[in-house]
């Protein structure tokens, strides 16, 4: 009779820590149906269960179908998309760069790609005019030449980019664009002026099915391409000495992964505004769940991201009925005590 083979403890371990980190995708799973539940039934027009039940087998009335499906459903979707992008996105910042607090908004990527859309959107006579499907190019374009001005000024030779200065560099340059929006603005008319304002807020302005469309081929593509990265950023977490000794390319594989995370990023930006902190508290929160192999961080990252985004939306539509809160005005009630938090962490 054949034995098996026995078990080590660190392999043993290992299958535990899967079998938690599994089970915590699942609960994340399950609170974001529930969430989305609530969210489709949270509105100036309610919906009963049951009418929701029948409006999405096809046999509700006109105006429960045009309430479901062209105003509710597509701002759901696209708040999930967008919490996955920015959470990505953040986690990969903070991967490549090694440090806990590199996000896509606090290091400007988001407001580099915001007055891209900005200046598109002023040049045509209608904010609803610019073309949808060319607001993430435009958003990603803004978003690169950010990215690398900030790696060029927080660069130091023989010193990579210390954590510091490359947080105060993205702070600098985040203010200088934000300034130049602000500059735009004075040129704008009132009808757009209450829509940047507004976009600036973090309000998800993208409710349509086109937005939706012109969003998914950045999620579909990148999102995946850096989940099956995660074993390189595993590497990369090392030191580059160490992964460069471990046979990898760091440097090419830094700016392919760089590259994904601005292209999230901007894509996200391009359909729901200034929405800060979730690429910062989304990693942060599923380190601690899971851990920190990316194989596991980086589903249980988006997940989050997409919970957060979807329930701020949420209360921002429910608190102050029949008006809204911009959701990025209630992700930074919870994000900005959480990025004091952990600066002051760092500095001590």
């Amino acid at each position: 009779m054949r034995k098996t083979p026995a078990i080590s403890f660190d392999e043993a371990r290992r299958r535990r820590g899967r079998r938690r980190g599994i089970q915590i995708l699942a609960v994340l799973s399950a609170m974001i149906a529930a969430v989305f539940i609530i969210s489709v039934n949270t509105g100036y027009i309610r919906l009963t269960p049951l009418e929701l039940l029948h409006t999405l087998l096809g046999r509700g009335t006109d105006k429960q179908e045009l309430i479901l499906f062209d105003f509710r459903l597509p701002r759901i979707v696209i708040s999930i998309l967008i919490g996955a992008g920015l959470a990505v996105s953040g986690a990969v910042m903070q991967g490549v760069f090694r440090n806990d607090l590199a996000d896509p908004g606090i290091l400007g990527i988001n407001a580099g790609a915001g007055l891209m859309v900005m200046l598109l959107i002023s040049f045509y006579p209608a904010a609803s005019a610019a073309p949808v499907f060319m607001l993430p190019l435009v958003a990603f374009a803004g978003a690169a030449a950010t990215a690398a001005l900030i790696y060029a000024l927080a660069y130091k030779r023989h010193e990579g980019i210390p954590s510091i200065r490359l947080l105060l560099t993205g702070v600098a340059v985040a203010a200088g664009m934000s300034a130049a929006m602000i500059v735009l603005t004075l040129r704008l008319d009132p009808d757009k002026y209450q829509f940047v304002a507004t976009w600036l807020a973090g309000s998800i302005w993208g409710t349509s099915w086109k937005f939706v469309l012109s969003l998914l081929p950045w999620i579909v593509i990148l999102l995946p391409y850096v989940v099956y990265k995660a074993r390189v950023m595993n590497v990369l977490n090392l030191g580059e000495q160490t992964a460069t000794g471990l046979g990898a390319a760091v440097n090419r594989e830094q700016f392919r992964l760089l590259g994904a995370a601005v292209g999230l990023a901007a894509a996200s930006v391009a359909v729901s505004g200034g929405i800060g902190f979730v690429g910062l508290v989304g990693p942060h929160l599923a380190r601690r769940l899971v851990g920190p192999k990316h194989q596991l961080m980086l589903p249980a990252s988006a997940l989050l991201g997409s919970l957060l985004v979807l329930t701020a939306d949420t209360i921002g539509r429910w608190i102050l009925q029949p008006s809204e809160i911009p959701a990025g005005i209630v992700v930074a009630v919870i994000g900005a005590p959480y990025f004091l938090y952990l600066l002051a962490r760092t500095r001590s």
